[in-house]
């Protein structure tokens, strides 16, 4: 094999370095872009009445989504409660137990399988399970349906996560008769706590903005979510209805959900990398 003069991989390595750089510059562009249009359009929306009024009849001003951002709210807890604890532990199997049996290599490529399936085919089975033999859309229904979203990335974050921690770090803890429950609780998810927390927020991230399987689960609802085995508002379809209708005041208020759900998911993101930043690197 030829090698390369040093002159030739130092301007490869420039070449490299700025295709990368210029990469990154038209992502970060085009987020920033996303970002102003959202803030400046959605802004005008935000008030009182927004987070706390039920939506107004199309023509008639005023009017909130205090209804959706309640019913968003319940069906991202009710689905993260569902997801997160089987993530983890499949992610505990996959990175401490499992190694690479024919099981576990079985369970990532369904993982695997399962994370790059369209959202509109979960949406889809969750309507054939659940909806369909019931007889109507349900809140309870969305939450499965985002939950089996979550699943995946909270399982594969985690394994990824776990085997990070250095393998001394285990093998210390087992020297001193620690029994292998205990190593993985109190020595590997606490040094991986991190990327766990980033893991499942951007997990939550993700099912915050699905549309295409509320639409086939939940539906919507004008009303407040007195009843989650019927048809319960969400932002999502509200941003999706609102946003198709010929109403400006209904458009106008669909740019205030987007706000609020763009927002929301980037400060919290934010938050939790600070809350569990290692404070010890400078």
């Amino acid at each position: 094999m030829k090698e390369r003069s040093e002159k030739t991989r130092v301007y490869l390595d420039f070449v490299i370095r700025m295709i990368s750089a210029s990469g990154a510059l038209l992502g970060l562009v085009f987020l920033i872009w996303i970002l102003a249009v959202v803030l400046l359009r959605g802004i005008a929306s935000i008030d009182w009445a927004f987070f706390t009024e039920l939506p107004a009849p199309p023509g008639m001003g005023g009017g909130g989504l205090a209804n959706a951002i309640l019913g968003t709210l319940i069906i991202t807890v009710l689905a993260t409660l569902l997801s997160v604890p089987f993530g983890l532990l499949a992610g505990i199997y996959l990175s401490e137990f499992g190694g690479q049996s024919k099981f576990a290599q079985s369970i990532r490529f369904f993982t695997n399988i399962l994370m790059g399936t369209p959202s509109i085919i979960i949406g889809i089975f969750v309507y054939t399970l659940l909806v369909r033999p019931i007889g109507h859309f349900s809140g309870y229904a969305g939450a499965v349906a985002l939950a089996i979203l979550m699943l995946p990335l909270v399982a594969r974050t985690t394994e990824d996560m776990l085997q990070l921690v250095p393998s001394a770090l285990r093998e210390s803890a087992l020297a001193l008769g620690m029994p292998r429950w205990k190593v993985t609780l109190n020595v590997v998810f606490r040094a991986s706590k991190k990327g766990l927390i980033t893991g499942i927020m951007l997990a939550v991230a993700r099912i915050s903005g699905e549309t295409a399987p509320l639409l086939f689960t939940a539906l919507n609802s004008p009303y407040w979510p007195e009843n989650f085995a019927r048809p319960t508002a969400n932002l999502t379809v509200t941003i999706f209805n609102y946003a198709m209708s010929p109403y400006a005041d209904w458009q106008q208020l669909a740019w205030g959900a987007s706000f609020l759900i763009t927002f929301t998911v980037l400060i919290t993101t934010i938050g939790v990398r600070y809350l569990v930043r290692d404070k010890h690197v400078k």
